[in-house]
């Protein structure tokens, strides 16, 4: 059997410092460990949870949400799997979100006028987001703005 570890050796061993390893067993996401002279002293298998803990923060969870993890799934039930669906769509939604922001700065960066205000695609689409429309939307509505005004020049 391993050697019980000190809040400092397990830090140390995870990379975590201590303050939020303090701050985890107050949620509960890490067991309250056995104290001997006031010092806490963690098995050496809280490691891995702590691992866990890291893996599922790093992948974007947050505390709270890691904490649903906690509780034991019903028998025959789904456990974690919903919480994956849901972060997964979060994340699908978010780069989507990023995605339509680089599209944004990169037709920014092509802009031709020296003063961005003096866009008409941008105010545009500053427009549409005034309007509550989404990100692709006011790009799109910034799009067609360019496009109206391209076949509105004369040749």
């Amino acid at each position: 059997m391993s050697e019980p570890l000190t809040i400092g050796g397990l830090a140390a061993r995870t990379g975590v410092a201590a303050s939020a390893l303090r701050y985890w067993e107050g949620l509960g996401l890490l067991p309250a460990p056995e104290r001997v002279s006031g010092q806490r002293r963690y098995p050496a298998s809280a490691a891995r949870l702590v691992g866990v803990i890291v893996a599922l923060r790093r992948v974007g969870f947050t505390l709270r949400e890691i904490e649903a993890f906690r509780t034991p799934s019903a028998p025959g039930g789904d456990g974690w799997r919903p919480l994956y669906q849901a972060k997964l769509a979060e994340l699908d939604e978010r780069i989507a979100q990023a995605q339509a922001a680089r599209t944004a700065i990169a037709h920014g960066l092509a802009c031709p006028h020296e003063d961005i205000r003096d866009c008409a695609a941008f105010t545009a689409g500053a427009d549409a987001l005034l309007a509550g429309h989404t990100l692709e939307q006011a790009h799109e509505q910034a799009h067609e703005q360019a496009h109206t005004r391209a076949r509105a020049r004369p040749r």
